[in-house]
């Protein structure tokens, strides 16, 4: 029960922050994206290294 009533209000906290505050939700979401794509630059990058020094 306590799951479904914190599901419900991150639900209804994010389409709250979506209609009255939309450039910092974009904001939000381009910080994320970001931060993915570095860690998957940083894990690529360590597998190069790791396969370069193997070989």
């Amino acid at each position: 029960m306590v799951k479904k009533i914190l599901t419900w209000g991150g639900i209804a906290f994010l389409v709250f922050f979506v209609a009255f505050r939309p450039s910092a939700a974009a904001d939000v979401v381009k910080t994320l994206g970001n931060t993915l794509i570095d860690i998957g630059n940083g894990i690529g990058d360590f597998f190069s290294s790791l396969v370069s020094t193997i070989a």
